[in-house]
């Protein structure tokens, strides 16, 4: 009947924002001036990750690549091409309701 398809994200937050700081956010942004927001945010942003995790991470990422690449063959690249274009083209075949 509709051949529209529907959007597979939501459009919910990921996680819902505790009661308690929503009521001191809201306090905050009541009281302050709009610079002093804009810094908190930023701060508050920077302590929700631990920099040596970071560090670490961006390191094993930077490499990991490459280092993947260097191994396979290009047989084995050319498998793991065709596997994913498969993929994709399943999934978009699936969207449209083929």
């Amino acid at each position: 009947m509709y051949d529209i398809a529907m959007p597979t994200r939501s459009s919910k937050p990921s996680e819902p924002e505790d009661p308690n700081e929503t009521a001191f956010r809201v306090v905050r942004e009541a009281t302050e001036d709009e610079s002093d927001r804009k810094v908190e945010k930023k701060a508050v942003k920077k302590r929700r990750k631990n920099p040596a995790a970071v560090a670490l991470g961006r390191r094993g990422g930077k490499k990991g690549g490459r280092a993947r690449a260097a191994k396979l063959t290009p047989e084995r690249r050319k498998e793991i091409a065709q596997k994913a274009a498969a993929a994709r083209w399943k999934k978009d075949k699936e969207s449209k309701g083929e």
